[in-house]
């Protein structure tokens, strides 16, 4: 095929990691772009473009309308409604790359129902995807790929998980999570009362030094909200936090960076990298002020010995930090947009979806970077869609549901039953 839009006419369908919609268009629009049911004047027929687009929406079983601008979503709905594109061009074969990325476990089940039907209907999936557990559970046969060559194939049935781990990195990844135990301080974030509705009432927490606070929940259930009010991204109408225990009023995001709070976003190409810049100046891009001589020119030999430090010490893998972040893998965009933020010298970095699209070995150098950066002191909020992360990483998970608090586990009542059960409450 010449291009993608052939391959969709002779019944092959993708639903792509990074998405691919116009965000200003609407939900229906997408899904049926080039594809508009028009009438023999060469007019679009909106009633059965929004009917269609629901009647696929019911079928998956989500909440999503058609006549509302894919932008006003999350990142989690933008995914399924990439998904339904996919289911409504009656593909053949449908390619899904990391399809899951963004999805809650409710959501990930649902889709998994969704894939069933298809492979009912005679419709072959190629399900690409870095969880394990999923590859496993849905797969009829399981390829692995490493450094761009196929190195081998296995059946779910009779392999393990390791197996396939050993294969795609070459090596045995014993411990995926580093082992707890780090020493937790004294309060650093009091949280009181934190509201704006109808996105999350009432929201009250504390982190402490060297934690590792989990924020757990369903898609949609407030997490992300909480975590961009805290770092001035989005208004809160009622509440107080306390850093210190000196009172925060930020009124962007540059506050928050100017106070020691970072955000590492879920969303790494929209709202994390300058993906057409070089890789050097994405990890200085939120602390261009410490490079700065007296007359606010940039010291460039300053940022390029800052540059590599960071590509080393978090194994970026790159010829060059000049190169484009555009030619860097999901995993070392990922380290890269982590060693942007630690380049802020944060003392809380709120990391949301910290291994979003990245593969296994990726995960488990950012884990350690994680746990290394709590160890010396950074209070760290992670929010995940991946209970065994959350489980595995935090000293205390506070599980949302519909915008409130409902559950603050440790130790061992930290099962993914119990965040389930508060998660879903």
């Amino acid at each position: 095929f010449a291009n993608p839009w052939q391959a969709k006419q002779h019944g092959i369908s993708i639903v792509y990691q990074e998405l691919s919609h116009a965000p200003n268009m609407k939900v229906a629009q997408n899904i049926y772009i080039r594809r508009e049911h028009a009438n023999r004047f060469g007019f679009i027929q909106w009633k059965k473009l929004y009917a269609d687009a629901e009647a696929i929406f019911q079928r998956m079983g989500v909440d999503i309308s058609p006549t509302r601008l894919v932008g006003e979503y999350s990142i989690a709905m933008q995914q399924l409604i990439e998904i339904a594109k996919a289911i409504s061009m009656d593909a053949k074969v449908i390619i899904m790359d990391e399809p899951t990325s963004a999805l809650s476990e409710s959501e990930v089940d649902r889709l998994y129902g969704i894939v069933r039907d298809l492979k009912a209907q005679g419709v072959a999936i190629v399900f690409i995807s870095h969880k394990l557990a999923e590859v496993f559970k849905i797969s009829d046969d399981i390829s692995v790929l490493r450094d761009g060559r196929m190195v081998g194939h296995v059946q779910p049935d009779t392999a393990t998980t390791q197996d396939v781990i050993q294969l795609m990195v070459g090596r045995q990844i014993e411990d995926m999570y580093p082992p707890k135990g780090r020493q937790v301080g004294d309060e650093v974030l009091v949280v009181e009362g934190l509201s704006n509705p109808p996105h999350f009432h009432d929201v009250s927490f504390t982190l402490r030094k060297g934690e590792i606070l989990g924020f757990a929940g369903l898609v949609g259930s407030g997490r992300t909200e909480v975590a961009r009010a805290i770092f001035g991204a989005d208004k809160r109408t009622a509440g107080t936090v306390r850093l210190n225990g000196e009172p925060l009023d930020l009124k962007s995001p540059y506050d928050a960076i100017s106070r020691g709070i970072s955000y590492l976003s879920e969303d790494r190409k929209t709202l994390g990298l300058f993906v057409k810049m070089p890789v050097r100046d994405n990890i200085v891009s939120a602390s261009l002020d410490r490079f700065a001589n007296r007359l606010w020119m940039l010291r460039h030999k300053a940022v390029r010995e800052h540059s590599r430090r960071y590509v080393q010490s978090i194994n970026i893998r790159t010829v060059s930090d000049e190169v484009a972040m555009l030619s860097l893998s999901g995993g070392n965009q990922q380290k890269s947009l982590l060693a942007k933020w630690l380049s802020t010298q944060p003392a809380v970095l709120i990391a949301d979806e910290p291994t979003r699209g990245v593969d296994v070995g990726a995960k488990s150098e950012i884990y350690k970077l994680l746990d290394e950066l709590a160890r010396q002191g950074t209070s760290i909020i992670m929010i995940s869609s991946e209970l065994p992360e959350v489980i595995g990483l935090s000293d205390r998970i506070v599980v949302f549901h519909e915008g409130r608090i409902t559950g603050i586990l440790e130790g061992p009542d930290a099962t993914q039953e119990a965040v389930m059960k508060y998660a879903t409450k």
